[in-house]
């Protein structure tokens, strides 16, 4: 599942990295550097290919990729309103869009592209870039967070519904309206992820010991998880596994989580009448008789499987994926390493590292080291132009039309502050259709009502 976190400097972190994040069915790794961007293929675990290394723009700290296709969007610290989507394969930028904020998150599949600030969303089509909908004045989200499901038939959107507890929104992008508000904790949110069909919908809240799993559309919680007791922890990624029966939680911590979402019958029990069961069922009786949150904890169930890191305060986010027909799990680090380690999925424990690929090879980190050396001397040595820089910058740099804004209901309103937009001419058509699959032509009304 798509996952993305932007790496703040500290001890231990790379010089160079920024941001990274998993691709919406984990087959690619996309990394947000101070010299542009790179997108790796992870497909295999002996091997990490980078498949291309965008310098259009520096220090980018939001890169998303669209599944395995050419598209991929881009956001600079050097222009950090303005969006740019480019066909990296080609060289050339399909577009950009420019907000009255600061981006705060990118998110996209097949039939929408979400672009998040601090008190609105934006959403796209697309196809053709279009802006379909602005929710205004949403409750202050400052990291930017949203999901996004990757699956366009129903393109749920969720988001924090406040900013004082954990109320998360649920809102269909397709048909353009709210179709849940869920009481998910006390406390406000740190992360949201959907499974892949958008069944499911996880959360975190910001003491980051309780995960929760809710059911899509109606908000019925399915499933409490708890990460831990004894410390409150900054939860940095949550992801599911392509079937929906795992669920990996990474945070500050050395421990990376995965839970598994399997319902306990009471037939299991009796059919296996073993001592762990025993107890279960001794603590099951005496839970009734203590307070409600001690009942709660004792319900809830604790990690199937665990990675214990060899870092700790440094971010990392975490994904599961079928490698090579095995079950895997992913952690890229802000120290510059990509961790890829075996799952059982039969009997859990603790899970075995089979892989660690760097992301930055040792000789750009010597001439970064050397490039620093020389602007702190005031030598200024003028750097010679990669191949990967050739072939991405466009022949013609593309022009911007400035319009009006779109009001909330869809309408355009004088005043308003409108992004600026290149539009493609026709619909974003990339160089191969199997990346992008066609869709039909089939004509219906989107909704425009503002009930938010």
């Amino acid at each position: 599942m798509e996952t993305q976190d932007t790496f703040s400097e500290g001890p231990g972190a790379h010089r160079l990295f920024i941001c990274a994040s998993f691709n919406q069915d984990t087959t690619s790794l996309s990394v947000g550097t101070k010299t542009g961007y790179r997108l790796f293929s992870v497909t295999a675990v002996d091997k990490l290919d980078c498949i291309h290394e965008g310098v259009e723009c520096p220090d980018v700290y939001i890169v998303e990729r669209l599944f395995s296709s050419s598209l991929v969007v881009v956001v600079s610290l050097s222009m950090p309103r303005r969006m740019n989507v480019y066909h990296f394969k080609k060289g050339t930028e399909i577009c950009n869009y420019s907000y009255s904020n600061n981006i705060l998150s990118v998110k996209l599949n097949r039939q929408r592209l979400v672009v998040c600030l601090e008190e609105s969303i934006y959403i796209h089509n697309i196809r053709d870039m279009k802006l379909l909908k602005t929710l205004l004045n949403t409750p202050v989200n400052p990291t930017g967070l949203c999901a996004l499901c990757v699956n366009h038939g129903n393109s749920y959107l969720a988001y924090p519904g406040s900013a004082t507890i954990g109320e998360i929104t649920v809102y269909d992008a397709n048909n353009l309206s709210t179709v849940a508000l869920i009481q998910a904790h006390d406390s406000p949110l740190a992360a949201l992820t959907f499974n892949a069909s958008g069944t499911k919908l996880a959360s975190a809240s910001e003491k980051g010991t309780v995960i929760r799993v809710f059911s899509v559309p109606e908000g019925q919680k399915l499933f409490e998880f708890r990460r831990g007791m004894k410390r409150y922890v900054s939860i940095s990624s949550l992801s599911f596994s392509a079937d929906a029966q795992f669920l990996c939680a990474s945070s500050n911590t050395e421990t990376v989580h995965i839970f598994k979402l399997e319902q306990h019958s009471p037939s299991q029990d009796e059919d296996s009448p073993t001592w762990s069961a025993y107890v279960g069922k001794m603590f099951t009786a005496a839970s009734t008789y203590l307070p409600t949150h001690v009942s709660d904890m004792m319900h809830q169930d604790r990690a199937f499987a665990t990675v214990r890191l060899n870092m700790f305060g440094l971010k990392n986010i975490c994904a599961l994926a079928t490698i090579q027909k095995l079950p895997r799990l992913l952690v890229a680090s802000s120290e510059g390493y990509l961790y890829i380690y075996n799952v059982d999925p039969q009997d859990g424990g603790e899970c075995t590292l089979v892989q660690k690929h760097r992301l930055f090879e040792s000789s750009e980190e010597q001439e970064e080291e050397k490039e620093e050396e020389n602007q702190e001397d005031g030598l200024q040595q003028p750097a010679g132009q990669s191949y990967a820089a050739t072939v991405a910058l466009p022949s013609t740099p593309p022009s911007s039309t400035t319009l009006m804004g779109y009001s909330e209901d869809g309408g355009t309103q004088r005043g308003e502050v409108f992004p600026e937009h290149e539009f493609a001419e026709g619909p974003v058509c990339l160089d191969d259709e199997n990346e992008f699959p066609p869709f039909s032509n089939q004509k219906r009304m989107i909704k425009t009502n503002t009930d938010d």
